[in-house]
């Protein structure tokens, strides 16, 4: 490694020194060590061939001083051709060893990214709704990626470096010190020439990396938000392209100026310690050469001391960084262990048993609920605060009691933030009730296998959520199995076979992110279809159609009355002629059921049914009786999704 490479590794390790160092913990040692532990048999031979690597390196500068002498002592050729063939064999040794040690480091570190990133995914996975609605997807995602590399280097980079360097360093001391004490002395005296400018202009560099982390932080959040469909259709709506443009260009502009400063900073600082380094080698050579010219040392010694030089400051600048690269490692181990010791709220029971089989009843019995308190399902650092919400924990639902028999349907109306959606989450267990039980087929929903629970129930949301990928794979997502004439039928079903047909690319037709390539009633007609495709045995409805026209939603209608036929359903509606039809109505008012019946019974009881109906269906106000209602109706807006202490 030359001088100046070894200068470029030290302000490097300057400059990425953690802001927080954690304090040296027994149990993190233990838990990496656990991470570890499938990869045991190639880290020792990974630390072996380090070990050799390092002896060989030192070897090299021993021999080029024996040719030396050799040459000055009129040795025979065959005694010099013997000393260069055997630096060769060294030399191809060493690569050899090196390349076997690179494919040792690269196995044993992609091997611990993939069981870390393969635990934090598992563990993500577990985690409630709560945890997605507060956690800022990016941050998540960097401890998948930014994080989990960070763990990875500390095997295969700081593993073998602390081990190569300290052999490297102690037998280049042993030699150089048999060498000459004195020119080894002077080697040392001047080691803090070399290190200390690098801890210096490390922080001031580091400073100004932190502060171009910020600025291209902020210009990836600016483009995120303003490139999605949504985010550029506002900015064009309320014409601020110009100011978008400015504040952007703001934050360019100061991380050129950043780069440019630098850059300049590294250079100087690089250009002086090359200079450092040449005036020790010429201190070498002048002081070895004095003391050549007296016999006080062979010449072979000099240029022997000369080449050990760099093995000697390459390894104590890098031991000397070595504490930073193990901080930076425990940082980046601690935030990944971070997000697998965040307890899933939600777990399967060890003993869980299936489903019933057959036509499945669904029961509330006294269900309260409050949505858990930040610091049960998020952190600070993922949510990217300084201190979590402390609100949470107040109860939303009251002791809930109903039941719907083997194909019925039951209504759930009332205002927004009333509680209708987190009714309908607690069915599959996307929260579990505090007290009360959920029960499917009579069982409580906590003693079900999640695989009974996921066949059992279908789902379809407001907001119609669709992954960037083909038509055909967000059907699949609902059953992997499903042949290509089931598709063409939930999409008949769906009343959307003849427009997929006419697509150039039909099912193979990429969506866009979160569907926006379909109008909003395609995109819900189309998780309907995927509902369709699944064939559960309960179906939950939250507002399936609230994105629909009215010719749209008379079309899914007709299929989602064949959907429901002989199923078990659960129908969210602030339309209220969608409900009519269904065999129990109940009005949610306040987290509590406030009046329950069929759609005559609770007119005739004129109580808040009635009023919710005369609101959408008065005769004062113009509207005939099942038209359509809204916010631009007169009705009540449109319920948002309840996954919050506001549900």
């Amino acid at each position: 490694m030359s001088m100046e490479t070894t200068a470029w590794n030290a302000l490097y390790q300057a400059r990425h020194a953690p802001r927080e160092q954690p304090p040296f913990s027994r149990a993190t040692l233990r838990r990496i060590a656990g991470f570890a532990r499938p990869h045991r048999r190639r880290l020792t031979l990974f630390l072996l061939l380090s070990t050799v690597t390092a002896l060989l390196a030192v070897a090299t500068p021993v021999l080029a001083g024996r040719v030396v002498d050799a040459i000055v002592e009129g040795e025979a050729a065959g005694v010099v051709g013997r000393l260069a063939a055997l630096i060769a064999a060294v030399a191809v040794a060493e690569a050899a060893v090196g390349l076997l040690a690179r494919w040792l480091s690269a196995r044993i570190g992609e091997g611990l990214i993939l069981g870390l990133r393969t635990a934090v995914f598992d563990h993500v996975q577990r985690m409630p709704v709560a945890f997605f609605t507060r956690t800022r997807t990016g941050a998540l995602v960097s401890r998948l990626n930014n994080d989990v590399i960070g763990a990875q280097r500390a095997f295969s980079n700081t593993l073998s470096s602390v081990v190569g360097n300290t052999v490297t360093l102690l037998l280049t001391l042993v030699v150089m010190v048999r060498l000459s004490w004195q020119i080894t002395l002077l080697a040392l005296v001047l080691l803090p020439v070399f290190v200390l400018p690098a801890r210096r202009m490390g922080t001031r560099l580091a400073r100004l990396s932190r502060e171009a982390a910020a600025h291209n932080a902020a210009m990836g959040t600016q483009m995120t938000e303003r490139f999605s469909a949504p985010g550029a259709t506002l900015v064009k709506l309320f014409g601020r392209p110009e100011e978008e443009s400015e504040e952007f260009a703001v934050r360019a502009r100061r991380v050129r100026d950043i780069g440019v400063r630098t850059a300049m900073v590294q250079h100087v600082f690089i250009t002086a310690l090359t200079v450092v380094s040449a005036l020790a080698l010429a201190l070498v050579y002048g002081l070895g050469g004095w003391y050549a010219l007296r016999g006080r040392l062979d010449p072979g010694a000099v240029v022997a001391l000369a080449l050990l030089l760099t093995r000697l400051y390459a390894p104590l600048t890098a031991l000397a960084g070595a504490r930073v690269e193990v901080m930076a490692a425990l940082v980046s181990f601690q935030r990944v262990f971070e997000v697998l010791d965040l307890e899933p709220l939600i777990e399967e029971r060890p003993d869980a048993r299936e489903v019933p089989g057959g036509p499945v009843s669904v029961e509330f019995d006294r269900v309260s609920f409050a949505y858990p308190s930040a610091e049960k399902v998020s952190l600070a650092s993922l949510e990217e605060v300084a201190v979590l919400d402390a609100r949470g924990g107040e109860r939303v639902l009251h002791e809930v009691s109903f039941r719907a028999e083997p194909g019925q349907m039951v209504a759930l109306v009332g205002s927004s933030g009333a509680g209708k959606s987190t009714i309908a989450q607690l069915l599959p267990r996307l929260y579990d009730a505090d007290s009360g039980a959920v029960r499917l087929g009579g069982v409580d929903t906590r003693d079900l296998t999640f695989r009974s629970l996921r066949a059992t129930l279908g789902m379809v949301t407001q907001d119609g959520h669709l992954f960037h990928e083909s038509i055909r794979s967000n059907l699949l997502f609902a059953r992997p199995g499903a042949s290509e004439e089931e598709l063409w039928d939930v999409l008949r079903r769906a009343r959307l076979d003849e427009l997929i047909a006419s697509l150039p690319d039909g099912l193979d037709t990429v969506v866009g992110e979160r569907g926006y390539r379909l109008s909003g009633g395609e995109r819900q007609r189309l998780t309907i279809a995927r509902l369709l495709l699944a064939r559960p045995e309960v179906v939950i409805l939250d507002e399936a159609t609230a994105h629909l026209d009215s010719t749209s939603e008379a079309a899914v209608q007709e299929a989602l009355a064949e959907a429901l036929r002989g199923r078990t359903s659960v129908v969210i509606a602030h339309r209220l002629s969608t409900v009519r039809a269904a065999d129990l109505i109940l009005v949610v008012e306040g987290g509590r059921i406030v009046e329950r019946g069929t759609h005559e019974e609770l007119l005739a009881a004129g109580g808040r049914y009635r009023e919710l109906y005369r609101t959408q269906f008065d005769a004062r106000s113009g509207l005939p009786a099942g038209a359509p209602s809204g916010p631009a109706a007169g009705g009540p807006a449109k319920e948002p999704a309840a996954q919050g202490p506001a549900a």
